[in-house]
């Protein structure tokens, strides 16, 4: 079924090249119309290789995967329907622009919601590897560096990419050969953009100006929608760096995490009456709340800015898990009737402190800025995620505290979690601070600059000190 499965795709790509190849003919002179279509052709290639080698083994896994897998090629194929566009027309304006990028927009975001509306999916890790890298397939308005966009989005997926690695090495090679091929499709649309499109998306100088209306008619649905009323969401940001608050602001916003066991004191306790679990007409007041990582957005014109949306603040048990979600200014959120099977989820809480009691399965903290978290014992993991500038203490035990993707994380240990390990990737300025015999913390950091060299068998990596 696997080889079925990428000999159709491989038809697919023929057929579409063979009906590129009749469509175009008749408009521009022959050689026009044979340079036009290089790149295309070599697009062609990456869809009937890697792409459809990571189809392939998609549906050999099956499930979640496989319904994913069926989004991102839907997504190659509204890109194929763009680059068609571009070979045979001239630049449009922005406007123009935004249209023509629509389909594509759509289903990435079609694909980062699902990955969050399956979070208990046993292949999360594939959904996430796939979710966070998906905007790369924006490369086409991301002129002048659109290959290094590719190559930060690839990034952003191999910590998930490496879990599943993990956790299928010695179990199932399919997992294995999917991860391969997956990360093989950025690779090679890597070399193919700096081939290319090495500043930008490349446009014919002849023929009409590009237009959704005119595109070609091989995009699955016909023509691309049109943009929902509102204005659109703003373009992924990769380079907040978290420093847009004075640092007396931050010190005074997390004083009171360094006050060890004595916290619960300044701490606002949430009743009974105010949980939205124990209170489910509390739900109804506040509306339906959508979580998940900003989709990627065409360019905005110059000088338009969108307002930002506000979503109601949650704090409720959903299951086995404790969400808590837009959070703004919140001092002293509490969280005390905890069990070992529970989990926590702090999704875009700012300039707010948390409090987890008792023994819990794991916290997740996912783009938060500036958020104080104090919490007892946790069996499993702390997970810090896209955050800046967040602060946390652990007052019991914890195994495992993973830092991914984070500008500025303090972590405050106990006496009984000096074994606890820290992990980190992609991070800065990251600082742990052990308890001393008098009670003060001494505070080191984390280091951020290596050194690699070839011992003649194997690289050794060691971490090495900026110098000045």
């Amino acid at each position: 079924m696997a080889e079925l499965a990428s000999l159709v795709q491989r038809l697919e790509v023929a057929v579409g090249r063979l009906e590129s190849v009749s469509g175009g003919g008749g408009g521009g002179s022959t050689a026009g119309s044979g340079a036009v279509s290089a790149y295309v052709e070599a697009y062609d290639v990456i869809l009937s290789g890697s792409v459809a080698q990571y189809t392939s083994l998609s549906q050999q896994i099956g499930g979640d995967v496989q319904k994913h897998a069926d989004m991102m090629k839907q997504a190659f194929s509204c890109q194929r329907q763009l680059l068609g566009t571009s070979s045979c027309s001239q630049q449009p304006s922005d406007a123009g622009l935004t249209g023509l990028l629509a389909p594509v927009s759509k289903v990435i975001q079609q694909v980062q919601a699902f990955r969050e509306q399956n979070r208990s999916s046993p292949f999360f890790n594939h959904l996430s590897a796939v979710s966070e890298s998906v905007p790369a397939l924006g490369w086409v308005a991301m002129a002048p560096k659109p290959g290094p966009y590719v190559k930060e989005m690839q990034d952003a997926a191999m910590f998930y990419t490496n879990r599943v690695l993990k956790d299928y090495k010695d179990k199932d090679k399919v997992h294995v050969d999917w991860v391969k091929a997956y990360l093989s499709i950025w690779t090679e649309l890597q070399n193919y953009i700096k081939q290319y499109h090495t500043t930008g998306l490349a446009w014919s100088k002849s023929g009409p100006v590009a237009s959704a209306s005119a595109a070609p008619p091989r995009a699955p649905g016909g023509a691309p929608p049109p943009p929902p009323p509102g204005p659109p969401p703003p373009p992924m940001d990769f380079s907040q760096t978290g420093k847009d608050q004075p640092a007396e602001n931050h010190n005074a916003l997390f004083a009171s995490i360094n006050k060890g066991s004595d916290i619960t004191k300044g701490l606002k306790h949430v009743s009974d009456k105010e949980k939205t679990h124990k209170n489910p007409s509390l739900k109804t007041q506040c509306g339906p709340v959508r979580t998940g990582p900003k989709p990627f957005s065409s360019p905005q014109p110059t000088g338009s800015t969108a307002p930002a949306r506000s979503l109601p603040p949650v704090l409720e048990l959903d299951g086995k898990k404790w969400k808590v979600e837009n959070q703004e200014g919140a001092q002293g959120l509490v969280i005390s009737d905890t069990e070992l099977k529970q989990v926590v989820y702090a999704f875009k809480c700012n300039h707010s402190t948390l409090q987890v009691k008792g023994k819990i399965n794991s916290i997740i903290i996912d783009n938060c800025k500036k958020l104080g978290l104090v919490f007892d014992d946790v069996v499993g993991i702390v997970e810090v995620i896209n955050c800046r500038d967040v602060k946390i203490q652990v007052l019991g035990k914890v195994p495992t505290i993973s830092i991914n993707k984070t500008d500025g994380c303090h972590v405050y240990l106990s006496a009984d979690s000096l074994a606890c390990e820290i992990v980190s990737a992609k991070s800065s300025e990251m600082n742990v601070l052990v308890p001393g015999k008098d009670g003060d913390f001494t505070e080191m950091p984390v280091p951020e600059q290596f050194k690699t060299i070839w011992d003649g068998k194997k690289l050794v990596t060691t971490a090495t000190e900026i110098a000045g």
